[in-house]
């Protein structure tokens, strides 16, 4: 299955993004993940502009499909994380919980560090229980301003 890639600057940050024909596998800032892709803006046009207008402050729902793999509690974790609103956070208890795995708090912390689609899957609304920002694969600037762009912060 071929891959595609494109990239846009955000906060003097490359941020990749990857697809298969199903969705986006990949968005984050770690160029390694690119390696195996083909750079084809027209194939990835509808998921770059659906990124940039999230960070242009003029989207709050992402309608782009994803294709990403885990283990059954990493997906179960990913889909919970789509269910945060917009502007809102939850905390790491609170998305064990829901999942129904309130003492799962530590693999549900792992499991959102491997979430492959960062921003569409909004692991950045994710916040530690005493109200801190907490660990994001792509560093707490990244988090920090993806939440003050949700004014959430």
């Amino acid at each position: 299955m071929e891959i595609y890639y494109d990239s846009i600057r955000f906060l003097n940050k490359e941020i990749y993004f990857m697809a298969s024909e199903k969705g986006l596998t990949y968005v984050g800032v770690d160029k390694k993940q690119i390696q195996h892709a083909t750079l084809d803006p027209k194939q990835t046009m509808k998921y770059k502009e659906e990124i940039v207008a999230y960070l242009n402050g003029e989207l709050n729902e992402f309608s782009l499909a994803t294709d990403v793999n885990g283990t059954a509690l990493q997906l179960e974790v990913f889909e919970a994380l789509k269910t945060i609103p917009y502007g809102e956070t939850r905390t790491y208890t609170e998305i064990a919980a829901q999942i129904k795995r309130p003492k799962a708090v530590r693999a549900v912390g792992a499991a959102i560090g491997k979430n492959p689609v960062l921003i569409v899957i909004p692991c950045h609304r994710v916040i530690g229980k005493n109200g801190k920002l907490t660990g994001y694969r792509d560093g707490l600037e990244l988090k920090e301003a993806l939440l003050a762009l949700e004014k959430t912060v």
